[in-house]
C-alpha cells in the first residue's frame, strides 16, 4: 500500500510517499481503509523530532482517520467490515493514518456520523477528544458556568468553543479580529482580540481556561479566574508548574494529554449527529501533496483543519 514516510526527521521537505506492506488487524483490532487522514500540530513535532518516541528516527505520521471497516481481528464485535467509522488510534504511540491502511484497536473507534462527510470526520477526533477531555473530564465545566478558550479558531479551539457550548457554558475566545465573526458563528459568547488588548485586562470570573498557546499565557489566564476555577494547559508539561502558582490562590491547573477514548469518541459522534458540533476545513490535500500539507499547517495561522484526502 501507499503510506507517507521519511528517511529522516526534518521539514515538510521530508516527508515522501513510500510502498509498505499492508497491515493486518491483530485481536481486537479492525483494519480500515482510509478515506481521509487530519493533520494536526503534534504530526509536525513527530516529523521534526521524532516525537515521545526520541532519538532519530522518524515514525509513521498521523493519528486522525475516517474510512471504511476492511477485515476485523479475532474478538471484535463493535464492527463489521462496510461499516464507517472515525478515531485516534493508538495516541500517543504512533498509528500511522496517512496511508491507504490502517489498524486500530476497535474501541479507539466509533461509527462516522451520517451528517459528516469522510473529510470533516477525519477533522474532528484528535482535537475533538483534546478539546472534550479538557473541558468535560479535566475541568468539568457544568451549565452556566464562564469558559475561555484560547487560540479559539484553532484546530482545538473552535472544537473548544462547540463543546462548551454544547456543556450550556458562556463562551469567551481569543482570536485575531479576523476571525471573531466565525467564532461568533460557533456560538461564542465573547471574544477578544489578543494581538490588541491584554485579555487578562477584560475577562473575569471564569471557571475555566483550556489553553493550547502556552508560555506566558498560563500565568496570565491564572487573572482570569474565580475562586476555584483551572486553567488546563494543552502546551507543554513544563507548564506543570502553573498548579504550585495556582493553589496559594485558590486555583487550580492541570497540565493534560490527550488519549484515546471509545466513550468521547461516541459523544463527539453524539454531538455532531445532532448539529451541535461540526469541524471546520480549512484545507484539503491528497496524500501525494503531504509536504504542502505540512508547510500550511507549520505557520499556525489556520483557522479549523487541514486534512489528507486517500484514495476515492
Amino acid at each position: 500500500m501507499r503510506a507517507v514516510g521519511q528517511d529522516a526527521l526534518g521539514g515538510p521537505e521530508t516527508l515522501r510517499i513510500v510502498e509498505v506492506e499492508r497491515p493486518e488487524p491483530g485481536p481486537a483490532e479492525v483494519l480500515v481503509r482510509v478515506r481521509a487522514a487530519g493533520v494536526n500540530p503534534t504530526d509536525s513535532w513527530h516529523r521534526a523530532t521524532g516525537g515521545l518516541a526520541g532519538g532519530d528516527a522518524p515514525v509513521p505520521l498521523g493519528w486522525d482517520v475516517s474510512g471504511v471497516v476492511e477485515a476485523v481481528g479475532t474478538g471484535v464485535t463493535l464492527f463489521a467490515p462496510g461499516d464507517e467509522v472515525f478515531g485516534m488510534p493508538r495516541h500517543p504511540v504512533p498509528a500511522g493514518t496517512y496511508a491507504e491502511y490502517v489498524t486500530s484497536p476497535a474501541r479507539h473507534l466509533a461509527r462516522k456520523p451520517e451528517g459528516l462527510s469522510h473529510v470533516e470526520a477525519a477533522a474532528l477526533p484528535l482535537a475533538g477528544l483534546t478539546a472534550r477531555q479538557a473541558l468535560v473530564d479535566v475541568a468539568d465545566v457544568r451549565p452556566g458556568q464562564r469558559v475561555l478558550v484560547h487560540a479559539a479558531a484553532g484546530g482545538v479551539g473552535h472544537l473548544a468553543v462547540q463543546i462548551a457550548k454544547a456543556s450550556g457554558a458562556h463562551v469567551i475566545g481569543t482570536a485575531r479580529a479576523a476571525n471573531h465573526a466565525f467564532l461568533r458563528e460557533l456560538g461564542a459568547d465573547e471574544v477578544v482580540d489578543h494581538t490588541a488588548t491584554d485579555f487578562e485586562a477584560v475577562v473575569r470570573d471564569v471557571d475555566a481556561v483550556v489553553d493550547a498557546v502556552g508560555g506566558a499565557y498560563g500565568p496570565r489566564s491564572l487573572k482570569t479566574l474565580r475562586p476555584g476555577g483551572i486553567v488546563v494547559s494543552l502546551a507543554s508539561p513544563a507548564e506543570a508548574r502553573l498548579a504550585r502558582e495556582a493553589a496559594p490562590l485558590g486555583l487550580r491547573a492541570a497540565f493534560m494529554v490527550v488519549e484515546a477514548d471509545h466513550a468521547g469518541m461516541r459523544a463527539l459522534a453524539d454531538l455532531a449527529g445532532r448539529g451541535l458540533l461540526r469541524p471546520r476545513v480549512a484545507a484539503v490535500f491528497p496524500l501525494e501533496r503531504v509536504a504542502e500539507a505540512h508547510e500550511r499547517g507549520d505557520g499556525r495561522r489556520t483557522a479549523g483543519k487541514i486534512v489528507l484526502t486517500v484514495g476515492e
